[in-house]
């Protein structure tokens, strides 16, 4: 169990705000909000990995981990790892399968696990990492009942967590039990926030700490987990700005 006293890098995932380039001049309001890390998914890094990290470097950044392609990972392994240790970053993340490409089976999962495993084994090599992020399709069952995230984990048993506390939410699920159960397999929390049913105003997330999660409850969890870093996180925030520095005031106010 880590000190209950131990605060966190905070990480911004460059996801939430693709919709306000350019994303470079993002930067430095982010650090002067008090975050200390980029999270950024494709594209964003890909054209010019080496300007990517240079923007992070002029800024005071870090980049502890970034979302990348699963065919990535499978087919292209060795430009990733390459990306990863150019920019800085130590864990490798595939946040996500298409639907049309989604099987429906435990034998697809614990494969899909597999896969994230043979990773996973030439990343280390590099001294790096590789971990899954979850949406809300893992959480939920299966025909048989079981759900895709045990199969996921169970078939790659090197392969760490980027738990998304929103998506498990959205799913129905329940947040501090998944911390609970994950928690010697999580190297990430997303304190993804999630509004009250109902709300269609951007696409029904909230700013951490303004939705219906309660995060004063799971900070104790986040502690008994492996966590590396916290990251904020919001698939379609109107104003991006206001987003960023609502989350991160509220997770430190929480001590984070």
């Amino acid at each position: 169990m880590k000190d209950e006293t131990m605060t966190y890098p905070i990480s911004y995932q460059l996801y939430s705000s693709r919709n306000f380039p350019p994303l470079f001049s993002q930067f430095a309001q982010l650090k002067s909000f008090g975050y200390d890390a980029i999270e950024p998914w494709l594209p964003a890094y890909e054209a010019d990995p080496k300007a990517f990290r240079q923007a992070l470097d002029d800024n005071g950044l870090k980049c502890h981990c970034f979302h990348m392609p699963l065919k990535g990972l499978v087919n292209e392994p060795n430009r990733f790892i390459d990306i990863a240790l150019t920019i800085g970053a130590s864990i490798m993340i595939p946040p996500y399968v298409v639907p049309e490409e989604r099987g429906t089976t435990a034998e697809y999962w614990q494969g899909l696990g597999g896969q994230l495993s043979e990773g996973a084994t030439l990343a280390a090599k590099h001294g790096l990492k590789v971990a899954w992020h979850n949406h809300d399709f893992e959480f939920r069952p299966l025909a048989d009942g079981s759900r895709s995230i045990d199969h996921i984990l169970a078939g790659g048993e090197n392969v760490w967590f980027e738990i998304d506390c929103g998506w498990i939410t959205r799913a129905g699920g329940d947040p501090a039990a998944e911390l609970q159960k994950f928690a010697d397999r999580i190297i990430a929390i997303q304190a993804k926030d999630m509004a009250p049913a109902g709300t269609t105003q951007d696409d029904g997330w909230a700013p951490t700490g303004d939705g219906i999660i309660d995060w004063q409850k799971l900070v104790p969890l986040f502690r008994k987990t492996k966590a590396e870093h916290i990251v904020t996180e919001h698939d379609n925030p109107s104003d991006w700005r206001i987003f960023a520095k609502r989350s991160i005031d509220y997770l430190k106010k929480l001590g984070l």
